[in-house]
């Protein structure tokens, strides 16, 4: 038989029927499509596993030697009060070079070109790793522009790595607050930690409002930064807060650091004053020790300590007065003209145990419960006739200055309890509060703040703030073992009913011979007077001036919130 030679044509369509009816036939077909199929998706899987090697290699395209880093958590924002945004996230990028993608005169030129657009960049140690390493970083956290900036250079050898970002649009503005992220965006300090699990796993378009007012943190602070060109302190601290529920509308502490530039806070410099420095305060605690004998009705303002000396002995030590005084003073005279032996008498007439519960009771000898973990807790002691002397006008016990405010701010409200808060609270928690001190001790003690205040004889006259009513009580205290001075002045206002505690702390200041003091216009001086340099630098005459410019400044914000609070009922 003849064989047939393949041909196409040689199939009639008889022959594809008979073909399609043949099983065998079809099973080889499927077979041959099967293996077809096998080989495409293998190159397909061949290729795409070159495309991602070559991808994620530094070698060959954007490097990210851990692919993890990029997959980030993605936090809620931070705003103020009013909406003003504090925290958000952005991209951000890590520009690296691959030299050896570079010919020698693409090497200058990219030196040319770098030089003329990062300036501050060092350019010899770049020229150095141009020519010696494989791979370098030029810049970490490139901003979207600056990016933009290198990659229009159209240069190959520039490598891109983009990364998820915590950014602070305020930079400093709030540095003690917020805190710090890790390159994980996870909070390693302020409200970045405390929050954190709230920051990650809340709802992502729903920011975290702060109590704290942008406004009014940054005049705060501006007026912090003047008082270091005046009285040459090397730190200072401030804190405002609403006395009827403990909301906090400033809290700055210097130095400060741009949160954008991430730093140690580990660093000394830059311990948050306000909240975990433990300091002796001097003689802010004599309103405390009047307080309690007025609370234990032991004095009443008006009683009479005859015969007061000049000094005293307790132990090896002798309590002395800071100036010449009357022999003889009222309870609120010792407070006014601030006396040292008046308030040791005081003191002694409540007795240790009493003396101590009543400042227990004040929060001032137990570390508190805040919103930051960054919490000072006060030196423990052991309490004895001598240590109630010195305690009584402040020396030999140590607090924060955020304590000190909480407990000027119950003084100041009625005597009710509150705990101080960065985040707004619900109107209804106001109605659980529970009162601690009497209205009558407290009515009596902001009467006698304002005389600190308003009267000649007082040591705060410069917080004299018109149309404001201030009251408020100075506190000049020596360092442990120095000779330099931490002052602090504690204000209330409006005296007549306080809503806001202003607290104010200067760290070692200088005596200011060039610094021109206004005085207030008074019954001695209908016109007020000035008064050039000053070689004192108690607390009177520089923590009191700066408190007084901060009201100056910030009155009539706290005037205009407080007229659209009313209006919001």
């Amino acid at each position: 038989m003849k064989k047939k030679s393949f041909y196409f044509e040689d199939y009639t369509e008889s022959d594809l029927v008979d073909n399609i009816n043949n099983p065998n036939i079809i099973k080889i077909s499927l077979n041959r499509v099967t293996f077809l199929s096998f080989i495409f998706l293998s190159l397909i899987l061949i290729f795409s596993i070159k495309i991602i090697y070559l991808s994620l290699s530094p070698e060959n395209g954007f490097y990210n030697n851990n692919i993890k880093k990029n997959f980030v958590k993605q936090r809620r924002d931070i705003v103020d009060r009013h909406g003003s945004v504090l925290a958000t996230n952005v991209i951000l990028y890590d520009v690296g070079v691959r030299p050896k993608l570079l010919k020698e005169k693409e090497k200058k030129n990219l030196l040319i070109k770098l030089g003329l657009l990062f300036p501050e960049l060092d350019l010899n140690e770049i020229k150095r790793k141009l020519n010696k390493e494989d791979f370098f970083s030029i810049g970490k956290r490139l901003t979207p522009k600056e990016k933009d900036q290198l990659w229009l250079m159209g240069n190959k050898a520039f490598v891109f790595d983009p990364k998820p970002s915590r950014i602070y649009p305020q930079k400093s503005l709030f540095s003690h607050i917020l805190g710090q992220t890790d390159d994980v965006n996870e909070g390693i300090s302020g409200i970045e930690k405390f929050y954190d699990e709230n920051l990650n796993n809340g709802e992502i378009n729903l920011p975290l409002s702060l109590t704290v007012d942008s406004n009014l943190q940054y005049l705060i602070r501006k007026e912090l930064i003047n008082a270091e060109q005046d009285f040459h302190n090397i730190g200072s601290g401030a804190i405002l807060m609403n006395v009827e529920n403990g909301e906090i509308l400033s809290l700055v502490s210097l130095p400060d650091y741009d949160l954008n530039q991430r730093v140690s806070i580990s660093d000394n410099i830059y311990t948050n004053k306000i909240t975990l420095g433990v300091y002796e305060l001097g003689s802010v605690f004599k309103t405390f020790t009047i307080a309690a004998g007025l609370e234990n009705k032991v004095i009443n303002s008006n009683t009479i300590f005859k015969n007061l000396e000049n000094n005293l002995t307790c132990d090896k030590y002798t309590i002395t007065e800071h100036d010449k005084l009357p022999k003889n003073l009222s309870a609120e005279q010792i407070l006014i003209r601030s006396s040292n032996i008046g308030a040791v008498r005081i003191a002694q007439k409540v007795g240790t145990e009493k003396y101590k519960d009543f400042l227990k009771n004040l929060g001032l000898l137990d570390s508190m419960k805040f919103d930051l973990e960054e919490i000072g807790t006060p030196i423990p002691f052991r309490w004895g006739k001598c240590k109630l002397a010195t305690t009584s006008y402040g020396h030999g016990i140590t607090t924060t200055p955020l304590q000190l405010a909480r407990a000027y701010a119950i003084l100041g409200n009625g005597g009710y309890k509150i705990q101080p808060n960065i985040l707004k609270i619900k109107k209804e928690s106001l109605k659980k509060r529970e009162q601690i001190i009497s209205h009558k001790t407290s009515n009596a003690i902001n009467v006698m703040l304002r005389k600190v205040v308003s009267l000649d004889e007082g040591t705060a006259n410069f917080a004299d703030v018109k149309g404001y009513d201030v009251g408020g009580k100075t506190g000049t205290a020596l360092k442990y073992k120095s000779k330099a001075k931490l002052n602090t002045f504690v204000s209330l206002f409006p005296a007549s009913r306080p809503k806001y505690v202003l607290l104010v702390m200067l760290d070692e200041p200088k005596p200011a011979p060039n610094f021109v003091y206004e005085f207030p216009p008074s019954e001695k001086f209908p016109n007020g007077y000035k008064h050039k340099g000053e070689t004192r630098n108690t607390s009177g005459w520089n923590t009191v001036v700066v408190a007084g410019k901060i009201i100056e400044k910030i009155g009539p914000i706290l005037a205009i919130n407080n007229l659209e609070a009313s209006t919001n009922f």
